[in-house]
């Protein structure tokens, strides 16, 4: 693994990472509250110091109740999650990816408005 890449969280650690990239750095307790029935304190607090462990989040024990941040922005993760996808289950082919992607359910004119424009800036790069 390169030494700029995170592990891969799992189920549990994203729909955590997901709560500290919507709140911000928070404490054990904020972070249970949010998830509110999917996980007791005590699971919480494990999973949370584990995934200090792993360096997926960092905590600030300056206070009582230790903060937690996660280390990687929301965009990159997503995009090693993806590119970890791409990877395994494509082939290396992004096409691939967004073609099976797009023909999982139906897309809304505003996606595809979002889509057609980013397929423009892609071919003007290429002509480039």
């Amino acid at each position: 693994m390169a030494s700029r890449e995170l592990p891969r969280p799992t189920n549990a650690e994203l729909s955590i990472l997901r709560v500290l990239w919507s709140r911000g750095p928070s404490t054990v307790r904020e972070v249970h509250e949010e998830l509110a029935d999917e996980s007791g304190y005590t699971t919480v607090l494990k999973q949370l110091q584990v995934m200090a462990e792993k360096g997926l989040v960092v905590r600030d024990e300056r206070e009582r109740a230790h903060v937690y941040a996660a280390k990687a922005s929301q965009e990159r993760t997503q995009k090693q999650l993806v590119k970890d996808l791409v990877e395994r289950a494509f082939g290396g082919s992004p096409v691939q990816l967004a073609m099976q992607a797009l023909s999982t359910r139906p897309t809304d004119p505003e996606e595809l408005a979002e889509l057609r424009k980013l397929l423009d800036a892609l071919t003007e790069e290429g002509d480039r």
